[in-house]
């Protein structure tokens, strides 16, 4: 029913999918701090611990409207969710000048990037206006169900429509529904791209995991 809502407020000019959503929560209550009470992490902290954490990239895509060209940016939070139905997720930040253009278009694509592709992810990293064309000189197709741009030489490609959209501090949690999906062989042969304490690497496989 979401995804039904979604292309419903599309076909509309709905401001729903046009502007960024408010959070809905109530805001903390004020209070005052113990003096032996810990300050909460700072953002550098934050970022330098999480950052210990390694994932992959993808760069999530969706179709221009109205002449634009196609939207898309680098995500390395991108996860499956649910196999029953087929979900995915990924976070966006709220400042994000590519969300509100992917809303408006209700679907997108994520693109797995192999190994060779840190230079395709950091053009897709870069802050850009709403009219930038990052796919310039950028070789891609439509996918097969949405038409969101499939990269050429990712690793793989998850096709879907937008499901739903919830708050999550200063991102939102988008969550996708898997309409079509493949990999290519040769590609995903080459092994992952990979970022891990603000360097891209490779993944050197040393066994297969039995669990």
């Amino acid at each position: 029913m979401a995804a039904i809502a979604v292309r419903c407020l599309r076909s509309t000019g709905s401001p729903a999918l046009t502007a960024q959503p408010r959070d809905p929560s109530p805001r903390p209550r004020l209070r005052a701090v113990r003096a032996d009470e810990p300050p909460p992490p700072t953002p550098e902290e934050f970022r330098n611990v999480l950052g210990h954490f390694a994932s992959g990239v993808t760069v999530i895509t969706a179709p221009g409207e109205d002449g634009e060209p196609p939207a898309g940016f680098a995500c390395q939070s991108f996860c499956s969710l649910s196999l029953d139905p087929p979900l995915v997720t990924f976070m966006v930040g709220r400042a994000s000048t590519s969300w509100p253009r992917i809303a408006r278009a209700g679907v997108f694509c994520a693109n797995i990037l192999g190994s060779g592709q840190k230079d395709l992810c950091r053009g897709f990293a870069a802050r850009s206006s709403q009219t930038a064309d990052k796919f310039a000189g950028v070789t891609h197709e439509p996918s097969p169900v949405t038409g969101s741009p499939r990269l050429a030489d990712a690793s793989a490609w998850v096709d879907c429509t937008i499901h739903a959209v919830h708050t999550g501090g200063d991102h939102l949690i988008v969550v996708g529904r898997v309409e079509a999906l493949g990999a290519d062989p040769g590609a995903a042969d080459a092994g992952p791209l990979l970022f891990h304490r603000g360097a891209f690497g490779a993944f050197d496989a040393f066994g297969t995991y039995e669990g």
